[in-house]
């Protein structure tokens, strides 16, 4: 393939993942991505036929359990680490606006 991406390419697709790129950035960009896309192009190349599609690298399954209630973590346990705890709970600081402007 060998084609190289322009410029303008790299503005639009660096404009869609929001990134603020310079012209020296744009310009090296250009030549990394192209070299990307060449790479990519070349896996069409390989002949798969006959080759099972695969989700994973490696045969995996899912070790599943029953969903059944049980005890939980004593609070005294679960607090034994807490930064500033306040049985039976943990403080931390406020993270909801109270909605006034400051």
């Amino acid at each position: 393939m060998t084609q190289r991406l322009t410029d303008d390419e790299v503005r639009k697709v660096a404009k869609l993942a929001r990134l603020e790129l310079s012209e020296e950035e744009i310009h090296h960009f250009a030549g990394q991505l192209s070299k990307v896309l060449d790479y990519v192009s070349k896996l069409s190349e390989l002949d798969v036929e006959g080759v099972e599609p695969m989700v994973h690298a490696m045969e995996t399954s899912n070790v599943l359990r029953e969903d059944e209630a049980r005890d939980g973590m004593p609070v005294e346990d679960a607090l034994k680490n807490a930064p500033e705890p306040e049985p039976p709970f943990i403080a931390v600081p406020k993270v909801i606006d109270d909605g006034t402007a400051a």
